[in-house]
């Protein structure tokens, strides 16, 4: 009789990019012989559904039960939810997210072991019954190194590291066909994401301007973002080139970023996608956050982190800035003339 394999349930909802950093473990985890099932909000459904790394995703709509607010409605969904995980039995529980919106997850998910960082937050350490030492920004340490600690106190090796992504369908792979119609392809396929949902994670949008009229004329320019970035994309742009904002799911922006020779964007969930899609260079600019831990992994003639150094207050980690005086000023760099140098190293 076979045996049967240990189901493993993985908690880590959000956020885009931190969903992506787990692709890895996952996978470890899965290539180990587990049962994986992955516990996921609707920002990253769409990089865990369908995913090879993974037996079974399960929704938890966070931002569907926010609009709603406090209600019976949404307490119904969380127990539904809370008995399909029970009914799993579940071996082994890992609370990735270590926050308080994971902690009742793996409080209650009915796993044998439960386990989570000492490091978690807002009280999440109270969900796990197991507790390894910190993990998730250990200083100058990549974090998808760091999120495969919790594969190695599993005993599993982890030494060959795999980013997965779901497959892309016929309409999705169309779509991008038909926006990209018409371009030269004898130039460079250039994607700029130029936002991200902290302001004070954006480079300066003058700084943006004086790159994309340099390479402009070089390569075939596409900007994305969500619908709130039109109006700092046309800035950039000029009202040139093609703008995808708020026209592409997440499955077509891994079809877009797939198909780039090169994609820049500040420290985000796009800069985190097109890595891992496995294809373009990337350049990421940093401003407030720790560029040795959240850049993109892997080859560093490839992938190159810019900024993110210069201030004695970098890197604060902050969503709004505290400086009195020069505020923001971490944001203005790097300079244009070294993004443009890293363009012209990597693609021209």
């Amino acid at each position: 009789m076979e045996e049967r394999k240990k189901k493993l349930l993985l908690i880590k909802l959000s956020s885009l990019g931190d969903v992506i950093f787990n692709i890895p473990l996952a996978n470890a985890l899965k290539n180990a012989g587990y049962e994986l099932t992955w516990l996921v909000s609707e920002k990253g459904i769409q990089v865990v559904e369908n995913n090879p790394c993974v037996d079974r995703a399960i929704l938890v709509p966070i931002k569907q039960w926010k609009q709603r607010g406090f209600c019976l409605e949404n307490f119904k969904e969380y127990i539904q939810i809370l008995k399909q995980l029970r009914a799993e039995k579940f071996d082994i529980a890992i609370d990735s997210q270590m926050m308080l919106k994971s902690l009742y997850w793996l409080l209650f998910c009915g796993a044998k072991r439960r386990i989570i960082s000492k490091e978690g937050r807002e009280l999440s350490v109270l969900g796990g019954n197991e507790w390894i030492d910190d993990i998730s920004y250990a200083p100058n340490s990549p974090i998808v190194l760091n999120y495969l600690k919790y594969a190695e106190h599993l005993g599993i090796k982890t030494d060959d590291i795999k980013v997965s992504l779901p497959p892309r369908n016929d309409v999705q792979i169309k779509k991008i066909d038909e926006l990209l119609q018409g371009f030269d392809s004898s130039k460079p396929l250039v994607v700029i994401a130029p936002a991200t949902t902290w302001v004070n994670k954006h480079w300066n949008k003058d700084h943006w301007k004086t790159v994309v009229d340099e390479i402009g004329s070089k390569c075939n320019l596409v900007f994305t973002g969500g619908p709130n970035d039109n109006e700092l994309i046309e800035y950039i742009s000029g009202g040139k080139y093609l703008n995808l904002a708020g026209k592409t799911d997440i499955m077509e922006l891994m079809e877009l970023f797939s198909r780039a020779n090169l994609v820049m964007a500040p420290d985000s969930g796009s800069a985190h996608l097109a890595w891992a899609t496995g294809n373009p260079a990337i350049i990421t600019i940093f401003t407030c956050t720790p560029k040795e831990v959240l850049a993109p992994y892997g080859d560093k003639k490839k992938y190159i982190a810019l900024g993110g150094e210069g201030f004695s207050c970098q890197t604060c980690f902050k969503r709004k800035c505290k400086l009195k005086e020069n505020l923001n000023a971490c944001t203005n760099l790097p300079s244009p003339k070294d993004v443009i140098d890293t363009i012209n190293t990597l693609i021209f």
